[in-house]
């Protein structure tokens, strides 16, 4: 097998609404970046990546710019030999992990169609479905409501709410959830917005409402973290500051969470994910497999990264569901807030970049 062709496509995708996220302007659109190798052979696979500086610290123009010129090396590369290829290419993404993800989701997805096998079942194979969350973006009370009530009609069982902008209001808004909804699983993502004494009221308000707090305060100051993780009633999750495996062994060496939040196009795809996932369960540290605002072929990986592993306790996929004209469509099933593979070669997915 052969690679003769690469290209990478950007593509400008707007939100169904525009979402509020702590610390961030409001998120109207969102880059994606698809890359399709073609083969002597004739197959072709699909690698895709989500690019936006509040997100994921890259712009748009530096990912594009490091997916061309992995376009341009990837044709010299053995398609089969993933972990060299990735090595090869590394150099080009080091500042650049969607960029990385992307080319890493690709070469998997050939190595899937070479071997007739879906991804979730190369990987591991430990289950065929996960439920996941979906989310409550930060909005005022009688909105978020009104949203979960939404969610929860179309058989959504798990309501991620963002927070992390008013301590007070997101206590409210979350008890307000939970006395209108008490059969539905909440969880709260603070997205760093918090200090250490906020996080800590947050969690002990709210003990007996939430599964879990994520990333509580900000992501550079692992101190923080840690003392959160220390006193909290609830088990609290690294999200952005678990980017990486080498920043995911700090973590777990100096017990600053109880688990990892991970996302394939920030950590750099699924060998990166992987490794973290290693980390975790050797360090008995729960994982979420998570997303950005994203297509569905990257949900999609993602998915099978969480079917894989035992060690995944918690789904959060629901990226592509805020995005008007996804050009890809999932192969996976949504069922009553349950996501269900199916046993399609490859991520399982459809491209349609019109």
């Amino acid at each position: 097998m052969q690679i003769t062709k690469a290209e990478a496509t950007p593509i400008e995708l707007k939100l169904k609404r525009p979402v509020q996220m702590a610390g961030l302007p409001l998120i109207t659109s969102i880059t994606a970046i698809f890359v399709r190798l073609e083969t002597r052979q004739g197959q072709s696979a699909w690698g895709c990546t989500v690019a936006h500086p509040s997100l994921t610290l890259e712009t748009p123009a530096q990912a594009l710019q490091a997916c061309q010129t992995c376009a341009a090396q990837v044709v010299d590369l053995h398609p089969l030999n993933i972990e060299y290829s990735l090595a090869r290419l590394s150099p080009f993404t080091r500042q650049s992990p969607c960029a990385l993800c992307t080319f890493d989701l690709a070469l998997h997805d050939l190595l899937c169609l070479a071997t007739g096998l879906p991804l979730y079942r190369l990987l591991g194979g430990y289950r065929d479905r996960i439920q996941t969350s979906i989310t409550i973006p930060i909005t005022p009370l009688e909105e978020s409501l009104a949203l979960a009530q939404e969610r929860a009609s179309q058989g959504f069982q798990i309501l991620k709410i963002k927070g992390g902008l008013d301590a007070e209001q997101d206590v409210q808004r979350v008890r307000a959830i939970h006395q209108a909804f008490p059969r539905l699983i909440l969880r709260l993502d603070a997205d760093g917005g918090y200090t250490v004494q906020q996080a800590l009221d947050v969690a002990r308000a709210l003990h007996n409402e939430l599964e879990t707090l994520e990333q509580p305060t900000p992501a550079d100051d692992l101190n923080a973290l840690c003392q959160v993780s220390r006193l909290s009633p609830l088990p609290v999750l690294a999200d952005q500051s678990a980017l990486s495996p080498a920043s995911a062994i700090q973590i777990a060496a100096n017990h600053c969470a109880h688990g990892f939040s991970i996302k394939l196009a920030a950590c750099g795809g699924l060998q990166a994910a992987r490794q973290m996932d290693a980390i975790a369960r050797a360090a008995r540290l729960s994982m979420m497999v998570s997303c950005l605002i994203e297509p569905a072929m990257l949900v999609a990986a993602g998915l099978s990264l969480a079917l894989s592993s035992p060690n995944v306790q918690y789904g959060d996929l629901d990226g592509h569901l805020h995005l008007d004209q996804d050009p890809s469509l999932p192969g996976f099933v949504l069922r009553e807030g349950w996501l269900i593979a199916t046993d399609a070669p490859g991520l399982g997915y459809s491209v349609n970049l019109g």
